[in-house]
Parts: C-alpha cells; structure tokens; sequence
C-alpha cells in the first residue's frame, strides 16, 4: 500500500496516517439539551481502543471524526475512498483536509431532506531540493 506518507487531518485529534484507515462511515448524532443532532463522518482505524474496569474491559475499534455537519454527507465516505484509491495509485505523500460545504435541500415527493456537500482536498508536501538542510533541530 503507498499510503504510508499520506495523512488525514481529523476535527479534533490531529492526522491519522492513511494506510491505517480500514472503514468510512456517516453517522447521526442524537440531539442533546437545545442543541440538534449532527452528522458525522468518521474513519475506522484498523487498531482497537480499550476503556472500562478490571472485570468489564471492552475492545472496539478507533474512530476518528473528520467533520461534522448538520444535514447527511451522503456521498462523502464514497468520495473519500475514491480519492484514496487514486492516491495508492501513485507514490505521493502529503495531507487530505475535509470541509464541509452548505447544505442544498433535496426535496423530491418521497423525501424532504437536506444534504451536505464534504469537500477532501489532497495538500503535497513540498519536494525537497538538493542542497535542503536537514539536522536534527528541523527533524
């Protein structure tokens, strides 16, 4: 897999290397006291988190949120595997950012809902030149 030098920018927690995402996934958010319920999309990793007390340990896989939005992101797990696929294709490293863009009313006679547009763009590090200086106060 060449995902290795390929990061994900998360909402909260920082970059997750690419070659560890095994899901995409949407999910809605339950409203909480005054405030609506959100839509998330998330990455699986494909390493596991443990959390409870001697005698009532669980293990479940990692999510990491990448954005959230008020209306379902409904193409946005597609077109996040997409870009990776094109990506593994070719020997890059850089960072993919999600954003969010405004939610466009899908109004049709079966269904009166909204969605939400997720935009990934794919960010190249820059190429080091002869001559780059590296030490170890820049690594």
């Amino acid at each position: 897999m060449n995902l290795t030098s390929v990061w994900v920018q998360t909402l909260a927690d920082g970059l997750v290397r690419a070659d560890l995402i095994a899901g995409i996934h949407t999910h809605r958010t339950p409203a909480l006291a005054g405030k609506p319920p959100r839509w998330l999309l998330d990455v699986v990793l494909s390493s596991t988190t443990g959390s409870g007390q001697a005698g009532s340990w669980t293990v479940s896989p990692l999510h990491r949120t990448l954005t959230q939005t008020a209306d379902e992101p409904t193409d946005a797990p597609q077109q996040l595997a997409r870009l990776l696929a094109q990506l593994e294709a070719t020997i890059t490293a850089g960072i993919i950012t999600t954003s969010p863009e405004a939610s466009s009313p899908d109004r049709t006679a079966e269904s009166d809902t909204a969605t939400t547009m997720v935009r990934f763009r794919f960010t190249p590090f820059a190429a080091v030149q002869a001559g780059d200086r590296y030490d170890s106060e820049y690594l």
